[in-house]
């Protein structure tokens, strides 16, 4: 069993997204702790880049505010050393092609892998595209996560039968962001995916309450939350960590009830 399984193994999980750096690296390592106190099963660890496509105007924002503030990949995996210390829950990276070709491909994942990253998730590689990234990875043992939308129809089968990790569920068309409502037909793609492999998925993009949490939590294996969290980033800066903490505890809460 991977150790991207193992956040499954214990019922649904839940998987906050949290920008690198936003408002600085110290904050991000005491929000990430905050986090797996208060019950995340896996993090993902977003490291910003300057036209992060997949997001919405608030994650948008966060990434200037990261790289503004002098974020550097050498200095996230400085932390990410830092954070293995006591964090052991599986820890994925968020990012775009671009910021893992200026580093190296091979140079990026084999310090993932040296510093415990258990998975990559990269938004704006299509599947058809993934080959030049899923070799290096398969290399040393990190799981390239791959992304299914409302719009994979036909390819949803063929992207679940190649998967590593968890299969993450774009829960609705567009970009990150808070939704009032979420009206894709979620139960179909989970089924299409669930045919094709063993492999948990997880539901993301627009998810905020602890009502669409567990909503989203009896049709799949987990949820993932980014903006809402952010937004607390954004509200509290420095002073964020115990607030992010109240709301993950919330929201886990909210995938074990009936």
């Amino acid at each position: 069993m991977s150790k991207i399984k193992e956040a499954f193994a214990r019922g649904k999980a839940f998987i906050p997204f949290i920008t690198c750096g936003d408002p600085n690296l110290e904050t991000t390592a005491a929000v990430v702790r905050a986090a797996v106190k208060n019950g995340a099963d896996l993090v993902e660890l977003g490291i910003p880049f300057s036209d992060p496509t997949a997001e919405g105007v608030v994650i948008q924002a966060a990434n200037l505010r990261a790289l503004q503030a002098g974020v550097t990949t050498e200095k996230i995996f400085d932390m990410v050393k830092d954070l293995r210390r006591d964090v052991k829950i599986p820890l994925v990276f968020m990012t775009y092609a671009n910021v893992v070709f200026s580093y190296g491909a091979e140079k990026f994942l084999s310090n993932c892998a040296a510093l415990g990253i258990d998975g990559l998730i990269l938004p704006d590689v299509p599947f058809e595209e993934k080959e030049e990234f899923f070799s290096t990875c398969k290399k040393f043992g990190v799981d390239l996560i791959s992304m299914i939308a409302p719009t994979s129809e036909d390819r949803i089968a063929m992207i679940a039968r190649e998967a590593e990790g968890f299969v993450y569920i774009v829960s609705s068309l567009g970009v990150t962001g808070v939704r009032s409502e979420i009206k894709t037909d979620l139960k179909s793609i989970v089924a299409s995916v669930r045919a094709n492999t063993k492999i948990p998925c997880a539901i993301g993009f627009g998810i905020s309450t602890p009502a669409q949490a567990r909503q989203m939590a009896k049709i799949s294996d987990g949820v993932i939350v980014g903006s809402a969290i952010i937004k607390i980033l954004a509200a509290h800066g420095a002073a964020a960590p115990p607030f992010v903490g109240e709301y993950v505890r919330e929201m886990k809460n909210a995938l074990t009830e009936d």
